[in-house]
């Protein structure tokens, strides 16, 4: 509701404003875990729901970090949270086993560049132990915010081609603009007026309008973070991790997929097939009945799912009393 009614303050002009970006800005998109207080030192809070975005503008680059904040209670928003970045920030303030699942969900992901701060109670020796073997292996340890600052501002936008696809994560019904989706340029570019498909429901949509930021734009290349004016569905037809994309960009399942599956170290325990099951596909969260053979996943969802060819899935266990990352796997 915070979000929604600051947006129906301030997107109007947002997206009729008097000058249109002709070049399109770099983009650089973190997640925050552990302590993910030091986002607002950051930059300036924008949409809040269970999870939090904050973002920055430089003369040539918009950042943004995202944090999962209804973690630990739900894994959900965790692993919505490390799927729209393409770097990380640890903020370690204790070990404990909620550090150790946000480092697994980091690895499932494969997000293997990001930096670690940690408070003096937390020792670095251990903290770099609870590391080896992820895919945070080789972090960049940080003593302050101020030089975190320093060093992010070296980093470079990680932009993937191929096909369009955004992936939404909010969306949002605007009076005197229309439906507007919040999401992360995954691969591709995104123009004024193209016309592409709503994932998994197969619909078609109209870009009327992009904003980056403040600003609006004529076209955003991956990765870039954009708020889209679009029409042919309602924020009604949207769901967290639904994709808006060129015809045949992605796949959606009909009935069970396959994932070449391996289950994580970190989790102790076997799958009955009778349990509780989530899987995470980029921001999808769906509901899953499994079954495996080998190192073969069947995965069976409540309802489907739209993915990129060979992405990953992650299989969750909401009700595990350890980690509740199970394990990850290409679809296939």
């Amino acid at each position: 509701m915070q979000a929604e009614i600051l947006y129906n303050n301030i997107l109007y002009k947002r997206f009729y404003p008097h000058s249109v970006i002709t070049c399109t800005l770099n983009s650089i998109n973190f997640v925050v875990l552990g302590d993910h207080s030091i986002s607002a030192q950051l930059g300036k809070k924008g949409t809040a729901t269970d999870i939090v975005i904050y973002d920055r503008k430089t003369a040539d680059t918009v950042y943004t970090w995202t944090a999962p904040l209804t973690f630990p209670d739900k894994v959900q928003p965790l692993m919505q949270a490390v799927n729209i970045a393409e770097y990380a920030i640890l903020n370690a303030t204790k070990l404990d086993k909620y550090l150790g699942e946000q480092i697994v969900a980091l690895d499932s992901v494969g997000i293997a560049d990001g930096f670690v701060l940690h408070s003096y109670e937390v020792d670095r020796e251990k903290l770099k132990t609870l590391l080896k073997n992820t895919s945070l292996a080789n972090y960049q340890f940080v003593d302050s915010v101020d030089q975190l600052k320093q060093e992010m501002g070296k980093l470079k936008p990680k932009g993937t081609n191929g096909p369009l696809a955004i992936s939404v994560d909010h969306a949002f019904d605007v009076k005197g603009v229309g439906t507007v989706a919040l999401g992360v340029v995954k691969q591709g570019a995104v123009k004024v007026y193209d016309e592409l498909i709503l994932m998994p429901g197969k619909k078609n949509v109209l870009i009327k309008s992009i904003q980056m930021h403040d600003d609006p734009a004529e076209t955003s290349s991956s990765p870039s973070r954009v708020g889209l004016a679009i029409k042919g569905v309602s924020a009604d037809d949207i769901s967290r991790g639904d994709m808006i994309c060129a015809p045949d960009a992605v796949k959606v399942s009909s009935g069970t997929i396959n994932v070449k599956f391996a289950k994580s170290p970190f989790f102790k325990g076997d799958l009955p097939e009778n349990h509780t099951y989530l899987v995470s596909v980029g921001m999808q969260i769906r509901s899953v009945k499994i079954k495996q053979e080998a190192d073969i996943l069947q995965v069976t969802p409540e309802k489907p799912i739209a993915y990129l060819p060979g992405q990953t899935c992650v299989l969750l266990k909401p009700d595990s009393p350890s980690t509740r990352i199970v394990g990850k796997g290409a679809i296939q």
